[in-house]
Protein backbone atom coordinates (compact mmCIF):
# COMPACT_ATOMS: atom_id res chain seq x y z
CA UNK A 1 0.00 0.00 0.00
CA UNK A 2 1.37 3.56 -0.72
CA UNK A 3 1.64 6.15 1.85
CA UNK A 4 -1.24 8.96 2.11
CA UNK A 5 1.44 11.44 0.87
CA UNK A 6 2.29 9.93 -1.86
CA UNK A 7 -1.31 9.41 -2.76
CA UNK A 8 -2.03 13.31 -2.33
CA UNK A 9 1.02 13.88 -4.17
CA UNK A 10 0.00 11.57 -7.55
CA UNK A 11 -3.26 13.71 -7.28
CA UNK A 12 -2.18 16.80 -6.97
CA UNK A 13 0.63 16.10 -9.68
CA UNK A 14 -2.16 14.96 -12.04
CA UNK A 15 -4.42 17.83 -11.44
CA UNK A 16 -1.57 20.19 -12.44
CA UNK A 17 -0.24 18.32 -15.26
CA UNK A 18 -3.95 18.44 -16.69
CA UNK A 19 -4.18 22.12 -16.25
CA UNK A 20 -0.58 22.84 -17.98
CA UNK A 21 -0.94 20.63 -20.81
CA UNK A 22 -3.60 23.41 -22.41
CA UNK A 23 -0.94 26.53 -21.97
CA UNK A 24 1.75 24.90 -22.81
CA UNK A 25 0.46 24.28 -26.12
CA UNK A 26 0.10 28.12 -26.74
CA UNK A 27 3.25 28.46 -25.01
CA UNK A 28 4.54 26.65 -27.75
CA UNK A 29 2.65 27.57 -30.52
CA UNK A 30 3.38 31.80 -29.47
CA UNK A 31 7.09 31.19 -28.91
CA UNK A 32 6.70 31.87 -25.57
CA UNK A 33 8.89 30.02 -23.56
CA UNK A 34 11.23 32.71 -22.27
CA UNK A 35 7.71 34.75 -20.95
CA UNK A 36 6.87 31.52 -19.14
CA UNK A 37 10.92 31.93 -17.44
CA UNK A 38 10.51 34.96 -16.30
CA UNK A 39 6.89 35.10 -14.78
CA UNK A 40 7.96 31.53 -13.38
CA UNK A 41 11.40 33.69 -11.95
CA UNK A 42 9.18 36.80 -10.55
CA UNK A 43 7.57 34.07 -8.34
CA UNK A 44 10.33 34.42 -5.81
CA UNK A 45 9.62 38.01 -5.60
CA UNK A 46 5.86 37.35 -4.84
CA UNK A 47 7.17 34.69 -2.38
CA UNK A 48 9.43 37.60 -0.70
CA UNK A 49 6.61 39.87 -0.30
CA UNK A 50 4.05 37.46 0.73
CA UNK A 51 6.36 36.47 3.76
CA UNK A 52 7.43 40.32 4.56
CA UNK A 53 3.88 41.54 4.93
CA UNK A 54 2.57 37.92 5.78
CA UNK A 55 0.03 37.76 2.40
CA UNK A 56 -1.16 35.02 1.08
CA UNK A 57 1.50 32.98 -0.36
CA UNK A 58 -0.33 31.37 -3.60
CA UNK A 59 -2.39 35.16 -4.19
CA UNK A 60 1.04 36.96 -3.79
CA UNK A 61 2.66 34.74 -6.27
CA UNK A 62 -0.67 35.14 -8.71
CA UNK A 63 -0.28 38.94 -8.23
CA UNK A 64 3.41 39.69 -8.63
CA UNK A 65 3.08 37.14 -11.71
CA UNK A 66 0.87 39.32 -13.37
CA UNK A 67 1.92 42.42 -12.66
CA UNK A 68 5.14 41.17 -14.49
CA UNK A 69 3.25 39.88 -17.40
CA UNK A 70 1.60 43.77 -17.75
CA UNK A 71 4.59 45.60 -17.34
CA UNK A 72 5.84 43.23 -19.85
CA UNK A 73 2.98 44.61 -22.75
CA UNK A 74 3.52 48.26 -21.66
CA UNK A 75 7.67 47.78 -22.19
CA UNK A 76 6.79 46.11 -25.84
CA UNK A 77 4.05 49.00 -26.86
CA UNK A 78 6.95 51.72 -26.29
CA UNK A 79 9.36 49.17 -28.72
CA UNK A 80 12.26 50.73 -26.35
CA UNK A 81 14.21 46.92 -26.45
CA UNK A 82 13.10 43.75 -28.40
CA UNK A 83 10.96 41.18 -26.59
CA UNK A 84 13.78 39.21 -25.60
CA UNK A 85 15.65 41.68 -24.22
CA UNK A 86 12.49 42.94 -22.29
CA UNK A 87 11.84 39.20 -21.20
CA UNK A 88 16.06 38.81 -19.79
CA UNK A 89 16.01 41.88 -17.56
CA UNK A 90 12.60 41.16 -16.14
CA UNK A 91 13.30 37.39 -15.84
CA UNK A 92 16.57 38.04 -13.99
CA UNK A 93 15.74 41.28 -12.68
CA UNK A 94 12.79 39.86 -10.36
CA UNK A 95 14.44 36.59 -8.74
CA UNK A 96 17.40 38.79 -7.80
CA UNK A 97 15.31 41.07 -6.42
CA UNK A 98 12.87 38.37 -4.38
CA UNK A 99 16.71 37.07 -3.10
CA UNK A 100 18.34 39.98 -2.14
CA UNK A 101 14.56 40.72 -0.06
CA UNK A 102 14.68 37.11 1.47
CA UNK A 103 18.76 37.59 2.51
CA UNK A 104 17.46 40.75 4.68
CA UNK A 105 14.68 39.23 6.24
CA UNK A 106 16.70 37.18 8.76
CA UNK A 107 14.10 36.67 11.22
CA UNK A 108 12.58 34.40 8.82
CA UNK A 109 13.57 30.63 8.38
CA UNK A 110 13.21 29.87 4.46
CA UNK A 111 13.75 26.74 2.49
CA UNK A 112 14.73 28.27 -1.02
CA UNK A 113 15.52 25.03 -2.18
CA UNK A 114 11.75 24.07 -1.45
CA UNK A 115 10.74 26.90 -3.34
CA UNK A 116 13.14 26.66 -6.18
CA UNK A 117 12.35 22.97 -7.03
CA UNK A 118 9.09 22.11 -5.37
CA UNK A 119 8.11 19.48 -2.55
CA UNK A 120 5.31 17.79 -4.31
CA UNK A 121 5.46 15.15 -1.50
CA UNK A 122 4.49 17.66 1.27
CA UNK A 123 1.15 18.43 -0.29
CA UNK A 124 -2.25 18.48 1.72
CA UNK A 125 -5.87 18.24 1.01
CA UNK A 126 -6.25 21.59 0.89
CA UNK A 127 -3.45 22.13 -1.85
CA UNK A 128 -5.11 19.41 -3.41
CA UNK A 129 -8.70 21.22 -3.58
CA UNK A 130 -6.68 24.52 -4.71
CA UNK A 131 -4.72 22.88 -7.38
CA UNK A 132 -7.94 21.23 -8.98
CA UNK A 133 -10.42 23.93 -8.22
CA UNK A 134 -7.52 26.80 -10.12
CA UNK A 135 -7.17 23.78 -12.67
CA UNK A 136 -11.07 23.56 -13.28
CA UNK A 137 -11.22 27.39 -13.37
CA UNK A 138 -7.77 27.72 -15.74
CA UNK A 139 -9.56 24.77 -18.24
CA UNK A 140 -12.57 26.49 -18.35
CA UNK A 141 -11.28 29.85 -19.40
CA UNK A 142 -9.18 27.70 -21.79
CA UNK A 143 -12.35 26.48 -23.47
CA UNK A 144 -14.13 29.86 -23.72
CA UNK A 145 -10.46 31.42 -25.05
CA UNK A 146 -10.04 28.56 -27.27
CA UNK A 147 -11.08 30.29 -30.77
CA UNK A 148 -9.56 33.48 -30.16
CA UNK A 149 -6.33 32.68 -28.89
CA UNK A 150 -5.82 29.97 -31.57
CA UNK A 151 -7.21 32.31 -34.24
CA UNK A 152 -4.60 35.01 -33.04
CA UNK A 153 -1.74 32.59 -32.57
CA UNK A 154 -2.56 31.92 -36.63
CA UNK A 155 -2.77 35.25 -37.64
CA UNK A 156 -3.41 38.30 -35.39
CA UNK A 157 -4.73 40.49 -37.84
CA UNK A 158 -7.01 38.20 -39.08
CA UNK A 159 -8.43 37.69 -35.58
CA UNK A 160 -8.71 41.37 -35.34
CA UNK A 161 -10.99 41.40 -38.60
CA UNK A 162 -13.18 38.88 -37.23
CA UNK A 163 -13.35 40.32 -34.44
CA UNK A 164 -12.23 38.56 -31.94
CA UNK A 165 -10.01 40.73 -29.79
CA UNK A 166 -6.50 38.97 -30.26
CA UNK A 167 -5.29 41.55 -27.82
CA UNK A 168 -7.84 40.49 -24.60
CA UNK A 169 -7.44 37.17 -25.24
CA UNK A 170 -3.45 37.47 -24.98
CA UNK A 171 -4.12 39.33 -21.37
CA UNK A 172 -6.40 36.79 -20.29
CA UNK A 173 -3.85 34.22 -21.51
CA UNK A 174 -1.45 36.12 -19.90
CA UNK A 175 -3.15 35.69 -16.57
CA UNK A 176 -4.59 32.20 -16.93
CA UNK A 177 -0.10 31.41 -17.20
CA UNK A 178 0.45 33.57 -13.79
CA UNK A 179 -2.53 31.45 -11.91
CA UNK A 180 -0.83 28.09 -13.21
CA UNK A 181 2.71 29.29 -12.13
CA UNK A 182 0.67 30.31 -8.34
CA UNK A 183 -0.39 27.24 -8.13
CA UNK A 184 2.22 24.83 -9.23
CA UNK A 185 4.90 26.38 -6.87
CA UNK A 186 4.77 24.69 -4.43
CA UNK A 187 4.94 21.36 -6.70
CA UNK A 188 7.41 21.44 -8.80
CA UNK A 189 9.27 24.38 -8.05
CA UNK A 190 9.88 27.98 -9.58
CA UNK A 191 13.09 26.81 -11.75
CA UNK A 192 10.80 23.54 -13.33
CA UNK A 193 7.83 25.14 -13.64
CA UNK A 194 8.19 26.30 -17.48
CA UNK A 195 9.22 22.36 -18.07
CA UNK A 196 6.31 21.06 -16.73
CA UNK A 197 4.37 23.60 -19.49
CA UNK A 198 6.57 22.94 -22.61
CA UNK A 199 8.07 19.47 -22.62
CA UNK A 200 4.72 17.33 -22.62
CA UNK A 201 3.68 20.00 -24.84
CA UNK A 202 6.61 19.56 -27.14
CA UNK A 203 5.86 15.66 -26.68
CA UNK A 204 2.34 15.61 -27.60
CA UNK A 205 3.20 17.69 -31.07
CA UNK A 206 4.49 14.56 -33.18
CA UNK A 207 1.29 12.57 -32.24
CA UNK A 208 -1.21 15.24 -32.94
CA UNK A 209 -3.54 15.91 -35.91
CA UNK A 210 -5.27 18.80 -34.54
CA UNK A 211 -4.85 21.46 -31.85
CA UNK A 212 -7.37 20.27 -29.86
CA UNK A 213 -5.64 16.69 -29.97
CA UNK A 214 -2.22 18.01 -29.08
CA UNK A 215 -3.78 19.84 -26.41
CA UNK A 216 -5.60 16.78 -24.78
CA UNK A 217 -2.33 15.01 -25.55
CA UNK A 218 -0.29 16.98 -23.50
CA UNK A 219 -2.23 16.71 -20.60
CA UNK A 220 -2.02 12.73 -20.87
CA UNK A 221 1.72 12.85 -21.67
CA UNK A 222 1.98 15.49 -18.40
CA UNK A 223 0.39 13.17 -16.58
CA UNK A 224 1.96 10.15 -17.16
CA UNK A 225 5.40 11.67 -16.76
CA UNK A 226 4.14 12.69 -12.89
CA UNK A 227 3.17 9.60 -12.14
CA UNK A 228 6.46 8.18 -13.86
CA UNK A 229 8.52 10.69 -11.88
CA UNK A 230 6.64 10.27 -8.58
CA UNK A 231 7.46 6.61 -8.40
CA UNK A 232 10.85 6.97 -9.74
CA UNK A 233 11.42 9.48 -7.03
CA UNK A 234 10.47 6.89 -4.81
CA UNK A 235 12.25 3.70 -5.63
CA UNK A 236 15.66 5.89 -6.44
CA UNK A 237 15.29 8.17 -3.45
CA UNK A 238 15.32 11.31 -5.53
CA UNK A 239 14.00 14.70 -5.34
CA UNK A 240 10.44 14.36 -7.03
CA UNK A 241 10.19 17.84 -8.95
CA UNK A 242 13.44 17.20 -11.10
CA UNK A 243 12.62 13.09 -11.38
CA UNK A 244 8.90 14.49 -12.93
CA UNK A 245 10.89 16.84 -15.42
CA UNK A 246 13.59 13.91 -16.40
CA UNK A 247 9.55 11.71 -16.83
CA UNK A 248 8.69 14.15 -19.33
CA UNK A 249 12.22 14.60 -20.92
CA UNK A 250 12.12 10.70 -21.50
CA UNK A 251 8.43 10.62 -22.74
CA UNK A 252 9.84 13.87 -25.34
CA UNK A 253 12.78 11.21 -26.47
CA UNK A 254 10.52 8.30 -26.97
CA UNK A 255 7.88 10.70 -29.22
CA UNK A 256 11.50 11.61 -31.36
CA UNK A 257 11.98 7.87 -32.04
CA UNK A 258 9.10 7.34 -34.58
CA UNK A 259 9.97 10.35 -36.74
CA UNK A 260 14.10 9.50 -37.07
CA UNK A 261 12.35 5.87 -37.65
CA UNK A 262 11.17 7.71 -40.18
CA UNK A 263 13.98 9.63 -41.38
CA UNK A 264 15.84 6.30 -41.60
CA UNK A 265 13.35 4.32 -44.00
CA UNK A 266 13.14 7.08 -46.30
CA UNK A 267 16.95 6.92 -46.57
CA UNK A 268 16.87 3.32 -47.21
CA UNK A 269 14.59 3.62 -49.59
CA UNK A 270 16.61 6.40 -51.53
CA UNK A 271 19.34 4.36 -51.34
CA UNK A 272 17.40 1.78 -53.13
CA UNK A 273 16.26 3.11 -55.82
CA UNK A 274 20.02 4.75 -56.47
Amino acid sequence: MLDDFFVRAIIAGIGLALTAGPLGCFVIWRRMAYFGDTMAHSSLLGVALSLMFSLNLMLSVFVVAALVSLLLLVLQRRQALSADALLGILSHATLAIGLVMVAFMSWVRIDLIAFLFGDILAVTKSDIAVVWGGGLLVVVAMIVLWRPLLASTVNAEIAEAEGLKPERARLFFMLLMALVIAIAMKLVGIMLITSLLIIPAAAARRFSASPEIMAVLASVIGAIAVVGGLFGSLHYDTPSGPSIVVAALILFIASLIPFGRKRLDEAATTQTRR
